[in-house]
């Protein structure tokens, strides 16, 4: 797949979202005060740097797993199609388990995972995301917590990728297609 030339626009700054995650784990934290031993499950690839930031913060026993679950691949739109990857390795059944996504977008693939993870019997089952892009939804979901809405945009950074870049800026930006020039 050939990429279109673009740049990118910082929409969410590195400090904004430690700031917010700071908090985040602090609700978390609250939420799940009577728990000896949090089931942190993030989604991979786009969770990974969140995840490894709200679980320092979150101070609290937890044990961490990943599941990995795919419906963009390389493209910029969803393909609604969702495949799992790669499965836990642990149990989770009776366990309180948060699930930690990136960003809800249309909706099929915390649907898909929900549904997934339900099966395995859970004592409690909640959710959080980094971006939320409700304008997009097409399938019910409401995550427990959210960092942060956003417009109808293409993002990367801070875990989230476009066709494998731009995972490691620090902050969240929009990418922004160039024109093509003739």
């Amino acid at each position: 797949m050939t990429q279109r030339p673009y740049h990118i626009e910082e929409m969410i700054s590195a400090k904004a979202i430690a700031a917010r995650i700071e908090t985040l784990a602090h609700e978390i934290r609250q939420s799940f005060a009577q728990t000896d031993n949090l089931v942190v499950i993030g989604l991979l690839r786009g969770s990974f740097v969140f995840i490894a930031d709200l679980v320092r913060d979150l101070d609290m026993n937890v044990e961490v797993d990943f599941l990995e679950i795919s419906s963009y691949g390389d493209n910029t739109e969803s393909s609604r199609e969702v495949r799992i990857l790669k499965d836990l390795r642990g149990t989770i059944e009776g366990r309180d388990v948060l699930v930690v996504e990136d960003i809800v977008d249309t909706g099929h693939t915390m649907a898909a995972t929900m549904a997934h993870l339900n099966a395995r019997k859970p004592h409690r089952l909640e959710t959080i995301a980094l971006l939320n892009k409700q304008t997009r939804r097409e399938v019910p979901f409401t995550a427990t917590w959210t960092g942060f809405e956003i417009p109808d945009a293409f993002v990367v950074g801070y875990g989230i990728d476009y066709a494998q870049a731009n995972r490691n800026l620090p902050y969240i930006g929009t990418v922004v297609f160039e024109d093509n020039v003739s």
